[in-house]
Protein backbone atom coordinates (compact mmCIF):
# COMPACT_ATOMS: atom_id res chain seq x y z
CA UNK A 1 0.00 0.00 0.00
CA UNK A 2 1.34 2.93 -0.84
CA UNK A 3 0.84 5.98 2.02
CA UNK A 4 0.33 9.72 1.50
CA UNK A 5 4.42 9.91 2.63
CA UNK A 6 5.03 7.62 -0.01
CA UNK A 7 3.29 9.78 -2.84
CA UNK A 8 4.85 12.88 -1.86
CA UNK A 9 8.22 11.74 -1.66
CA UNK A 10 7.32 10.03 -5.46
CA UNK A 11 6.28 13.82 -6.42
CA UNK A 12 9.47 15.45 -5.25
CA UNK A 13 11.60 13.03 -6.17
CA UNK A 14 10.76 13.85 -10.08
CA UNK A 15 10.89 17.05 -9.37
CA UNK A 16 14.20 18.91 -10.89
CA UNK A 17 12.85 22.43 -10.07
CA UNK A 18 13.68 24.08 -6.36
CA UNK A 19 10.58 26.94 -7.28
CA UNK A 20 8.36 23.93 -8.18
CA UNK A 21 9.04 22.27 -4.83
CA UNK A 22 9.25 25.83 -2.57
CA UNK A 23 5.99 26.18 -3.98
CA UNK A 24 4.55 22.72 -3.18
CA UNK A 25 5.63 22.89 0.33
CA UNK A 26 4.14 26.51 0.42
CA UNK A 27 0.57 25.13 -0.71
CA UNK A 28 0.86 22.35 1.42
CA UNK A 29 2.25 23.79 4.42
CA UNK A 30 1.24 26.91 6.40
CA UNK A 31 3.82 29.42 6.91
CA UNK A 32 4.08 28.44 10.98
CA UNK A 33 4.99 24.67 9.65
CA UNK A 34 7.72 26.38 6.79
CA UNK A 35 9.42 28.43 9.46
CA UNK A 36 9.49 25.17 11.83
CA UNK A 37 11.10 23.34 8.95
CA UNK A 38 13.87 25.87 9.03
CA UNK A 39 14.32 26.25 12.11
CA UNK A 40 14.73 22.20 12.64
CA UNK A 41 17.33 22.38 9.43
CA UNK A 42 19.45 25.02 11.14
CA UNK A 43 19.47 23.08 14.34
CA UNK A 44 20.79 20.08 12.40
CA UNK A 45 23.22 22.16 10.47
CA UNK A 46 24.34 23.74 13.88
CA UNK A 47 24.70 20.29 15.34
CA UNK A 48 26.29 18.92 12.28
CA UNK A 49 28.97 21.96 12.67
CA UNK A 50 29.69 20.77 16.43
CA UNK A 51 27.46 23.65 18.16
CA UNK A 52 26.26 22.42 21.54
CA UNK A 53 22.88 21.74 22.21
CA UNK A 54 22.24 24.50 24.90
CA UNK A 55 24.37 27.13 22.74
CA UNK A 56 21.52 26.24 19.83
CA UNK A 57 18.88 26.53 22.13
CA UNK A 58 20.21 30.09 23.64
CA UNK A 59 20.96 31.10 20.15
CA UNK A 60 17.61 30.58 18.43
CA UNK A 61 15.83 30.95 21.51
CA UNK A 62 14.58 26.89 21.54
CA UNK A 63 13.73 24.35 23.96
CA UNK A 64 16.09 21.58 24.44
CA UNK A 65 13.76 18.29 23.60
CA UNK A 66 13.06 19.69 20.00
CA UNK A 67 17.28 20.47 19.50
CA UNK A 68 17.87 16.77 21.15
CA UNK A 69 15.28 15.03 18.03
CA UNK A 70 17.86 16.55 15.62
CA UNK A 71 21.11 15.49 17.67
CA UNK A 72 19.60 12.00 17.73
CA UNK A 73 18.76 11.68 14.89
CA UNK A 74 22.40 12.49 13.68
CA UNK A 75 23.58 10.02 15.71
CA UNK A 76 22.04 7.02 14.46
CA UNK A 77 24.32 4.34 12.12
CA UNK A 78 23.76 5.11 8.64
CA UNK A 79 21.56 8.40 9.18
CA UNK A 80 20.21 9.67 6.31
CA UNK A 81 19.75 13.00 7.91
CA UNK A 82 23.18 13.08 8.23
CA UNK A 83 23.94 12.13 5.02
CA UNK A 84 21.87 14.96 3.90
CA UNK A 85 23.12 17.83 5.98
CA UNK A 86 26.66 16.65 5.08
CA UNK A 87 26.17 16.46 1.37
CA UNK A 88 23.47 19.86 1.20
CA UNK A 89 26.20 22.36 3.12
CA UNK A 90 29.36 21.03 1.04
CA UNK A 91 27.63 22.47 -1.91
CA UNK A 92 26.44 25.34 -0.45
CA UNK A 93 22.93 25.00 -2.47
Amino acid sequence: MITNIDQICRYLAKQNDPQRIKDFLSGLFTPAEIRDMESRWEIVKRLNNGHTQRAIARELHLGLCKITRGSKELKKPGSPLKQAVEEITKNKS
